[in-house]
């Protein structure tokens, strides 16, 4: 029977205990079909284990049959090392995976990518800011690339929903019909629907594992220019992200927040180490020397000018910090009475400059 190269592809993904490196060697050297014909007396002497001499000598065809079949089901396909349009920027790293399984636009893989990554439980200014840099960028058809979790992923899939013309990416670290988190299952739906794409090198039917997510960091990073690190902690997946960004040569960009935030902490220490601190996207694209930057990316500066011109126009704005206020001490910084500081926080927030969040407000821009 003629088995397809995707067939090899995925027996050779499915040979255990064998570093992708190993694998990857083994296929270009000797070639991909040409290694599961070799005799058994040949592959002995390659200081293989009898288990995966087994593996090569009488692959599993129905199981990787039934693989194939699994991902077609949901409308996905199969993107192999060897395959014509699989991404050069993942072949470019140690370990790339062999076999990629993608639900949507495949096409974005070879697309400038930016990837945007944080907390999973960032605070409100977070999220905000990341909406508006992840919008910002997507305005300059740069591809927003993140990892499907809740917090700052999130919104940086949200943020690329500007228009019909922008995209983004997300890598997951399970099968692609196991959504994790499953909260994030409609932004999964969406993302496909806006002709976007989720990508994951994990079998069908993976569940969420803690060591699988360290890998999936490793391709967000490896598929973009540069990563941006919102709000992290000093021990976090961000982090991780960050450290595959800088052994694949990658820039990596941090925004810099409150010291009293433990959030911003893993940021803090990013700068500290070299990363270079970003405010908006003018200073990503300034920084990896995109020549299509358009004036519509300094979006963001034009409302921090907005928000300076806003401070002498209503002097309350001042009084609420870039994390929770509490009503009182907006009050005594403002020297207002409650019931004023109430009306004008109200109008603040009508304006889209504050929000409230529990223990008062904070400012928004």
């Amino acid at each position: 029977m003629t088995r397809t190269t995707t067939e090899y592809w995925l027996a050779l993904k499915l040979v255990t205990r064998l570093s992708i490196k190993q694998k990857c060697f083994l296929a270009e050297s000797i070639g991909l079909k040409a290694l599961f014909l070799l005799p058994k007396e040949t592959l002995e002497t390659m200081a293989l284990t009898p288990k995966q001499i087994a593996q090569i000598t009488n692959p599993d065809w129905c199981l990787i049959k039934g693989i194939i079949k699994k991902t077609q089901a949901i409308g996905g396909q199969l993107l192999c090392y060897g395959d014509s349009d699989y991404p050069e920027q993942l072949k470019e790293i140690y370990d790339p995976p062999l076999v990629l399984f993608t639900l949507g636009e495949q096409a974005l893989l070879t697309q400038t990518q930016v990837a945007i990554v944080g907390s999973r439980s960032a605070t409100h200014a977070a999220l905000s800011f990341t909406k508006t840099l992840a919008q910002d960028l997507a305005m300059q058809h740069i591809i927003i690339t993140s990892g499907l979790a809740l917090g700052v992923d999130g919104a940086a899939h949200q943020g690329a929903f500007i228009d019909e013309q922008a995209k983004t990416i997300a890598v997951i670290a399970t099968g692609l019909d196991k959504i994790y988190p499953y909260r994030h299952k409609a932004l999964a739906n969406q993302i496909v629907q806006q002709h976007g794409l989720i990508i994951t090198e994990f079998l069908p039917n993976t569940p969420a594992k803690a060591g699988h997510f360290p890998r999936r960091n490793r391709l967000i990073s490896a598929l973009s220019l540069g990563v941006v690190v919102v709000e992290a902690e000093l021990k976090s997946g961000s982090l991780i992200t960050a450290r595959c960004a800088l052994e694949q040569n990658k820039d990596v960009f941090a925004v810099p927040g409150s010291v009293y935030n433990p959030m911003s902490k893993g940021c803090h220490w990013l700068i500290k180490q070299g990363a270079k601190l970003i405010e908006n996207c003018a200073d990503i694209m300034e920084e990896l020397d995109l020549s299509f930057l358009r004036p519509d990316c300094n979006n963001q500066q034009n409302i921090e000018k907005s928000s300076t011109q806003d401070l002498f126009i209503d002097p309350l704005l001042a009084s609420v910090d870039y994390e929770a206020t509490a009503i009182e001490m907006i009050a005594a910084r403002s020297n207002l009475a409650i019931d004023i500081v109430l009306t004008q926080l109200t109008i603040l927030e009508l304006k889209g400059l504050i929000t409230a969040v529990p223990g008062g407000y904070l400012r928004l821009k």
